[in-house]
């Protein structure tokens, strides 16, 4: 094969998908309905940020990288997300279909960016749902040991930690909620504001319990392991941003999701990123920093430790209802991207098969269900937490080099809402995530990287001989109904 021939065949990896293409698949029968308001999807937005970070992470985070220096690492996340927050929203508005990232990918930088994306989404929300499946069976295992319910521990930790053979707690929350998404729960507005304000009142309780039992001195050192340690902790706690990107997920749910979808990315994570701060100062300050070295359910444990056993008990039970609705969002997104990528034809057509009476993509709820299950029955929560990060990290960048990118080849599309401030604010975004990337361990770059491997070596087996680019998918096509399958999938 001469040269000229070598680059035109492999030159469509790089071939973008119309922005027209890919909102054909939102309309027609099969078509998702626009329900949720702005004011909804905010409080979507921060049921889906507000748990396992506060809840879980603020412990490992504070024992491990930041000290009581957890604010500032939170701050310097807060600040980054912002950046990429801009970044969604521009896309969101721009390209309201389901997919997120991996759909901005496939419209701004080509098929092989959208690949790469969306198999670090796969990564991102898999690792991400086991990890708050620990959190929760931390707290639920808090709750029943102060009911007199002690469980072995052979059956709440995983192997090689404090006698663990199997977080059986994990397991169970993760393949019930997988049997109510297979089943077709549709969590209406109400219920979800519920969920929402229960989750704010238990961090409001809890602030105001734990205020006047600060002591200043459990802040010093502020630093105990150096700005090294609060960076890394920085991209350690990128884990509790996660949910803003399940937000862009919804876009094709949203009532003018042009207008409001922007609205709900940026007003969660501004409400999110002043509660964060606010109790990770308060949780450095009434219990020291190393004492959080063992515990997968921080606030609880320092309440209990600071003798309000009651508050305890009552901040267990609205972490356990709120981190269960952060898994919901999670096991949502992350079937849905499974969906997105089956629909373009980059993985199996049975990802999008529906239940033939639920109309839910059962076969891939169920993968997801039990590879997250065997996770979080195997993993420590630390392990879990720094591999989801560097995922997310890598995930804003894309979409930001998205944005430059698509100003420039794109720059007559219509966009309701406009990234400020480009290219600086994406190159910021960039460079932010790019650092916190550096900083996290080297054990985290090493697993990356071979997902990544992996990665590639399924597109370019399976995935470019499938893709759907060029064919036409409109109407029920898009859903694989009619129009039939490239390659006989």
């Amino acid at each position: 094969m001469d040269l000229q021939a070598f680059f035109r065949r492999y030159s469509a990896i790089f071939e973008t998908k119309p922005i027209a293409k890919l909102m054909e698949c939102t309309g027609g029968v099969h078509g998702l309905k626009k329900v949720l308001s702005p004011f909804e999807l905010t409080l979507l937005g921060i049921g889906a940020i507000i748990g396992t970070g506060i809840f879980v992470i603020t412990g490992v985070v504070a024992a491990n990288y930041s000290g009581p220096a957890l604010v500032v690492s939170f701050i310097i996340s807060g600040i980054v997300c912002a950046f990429a927050a801009l970044s969604y929203a521009e896309f969101a508005a721009m390209v309201p279909v389901a997919g997120s990232a991996y759909t901005y990918g496939y419209a701004s930088l080509g098929e092989i960016w959208a690949w790469i994306i969306g198999w670090d989404l796969i990564l991102e929300y898999s690792v991400s749902i086991a990890a708050v499946a620990v959190g929760w069976s931390g707290y639920m295992v808090n709750l029943l040991t102060a009911a007199g319910i002690i469980l072995p521990p052979g059956l709440v930790n995983p192997p090689g930690t404090s006698g663990g053979l199997v977080n059986l707690p994990a397991i169970l929350i993760i393949l019930a909620i997988t049997a109510l998404l297979i089943i077709g729960v549709k969590e209406s507005a109400r219920v979800n504001n519920v969920i929402v304000l229960v989750k704010i009142g238990v961090i409001l309780l809890f602030l105001f319990l734990a205020y006047s039992h600060i002591n200043p001195a459990n802040w010093t050192p502020f630093m105990p392991y150096g700005w090294t340690g609060v960076v890394t902790g920085a991209a350690i706690v990128f884990f509790a941003y996660i949910g803003f990107d399940a937000v862009s997920t919804a876009a094709e749910e949203v009532q003018d999701p042009r207008k409001n979808v922007p609205i709900g990315i940026l007003s969660s994570l501004v409400v999110a990123t002043v509660l964060y701060i606010a109790v990770s100062a308060v949780l450095t300050g009434i219990v020291p920093y190393l004492a959080f070295k063992n515990t997968s359910a921080p606030v609880a444990f320092a309440l209990g430790a600071i003798g309000i056993s009651w508050g305890s008990a009552l901040v267990s039970v609205g972490a356990i209802c709120g981190i269960t609705s952060v898994l919901i969002v999670l096991l949502y997104g992350q079937t849905r991207i499974f969906f997105a990528m089956s629909r373009d034809g980059l993985l199996p057509g049975v990802f999008r098969e529906l239940h033939p009476v639920y109309r839910t993509p059962v076969k891939v709820t169920l993968l997801v269900g039990l590879v997250t299950a065997l996770i979080a029955s195997l993993l420590p929560l630390q392990t879990i937490a720094e591999l989801v990060n560097i995922g997310t990290l890598a995930a804003f960048i894309i979409v930001s080099l998205g944005v430059i990118v698509l100003r420039r080849t794109r720059p007559e599309i219509e966009r309701p809402f406009r990234c400020p401030f480009v290219p600086w604010v994406p190159l910021l975004c960039i460079i932010s995530c790019g650092i916190l990337i550096v900083m996290l361990p080297f054990v985290t770059h090493l697993r990356f990287v071979i997902w990544l491997a992996i990665g590639l070596v399924v597109y370019f087996a399976y995935s470019r001989h499938h893709s759907r680019l060029h064919e036409d998918t409109a109407g029920l096509g898009c859903w694989g109904t009619e129009g039939g399958e490239k390659g006989g999938d």
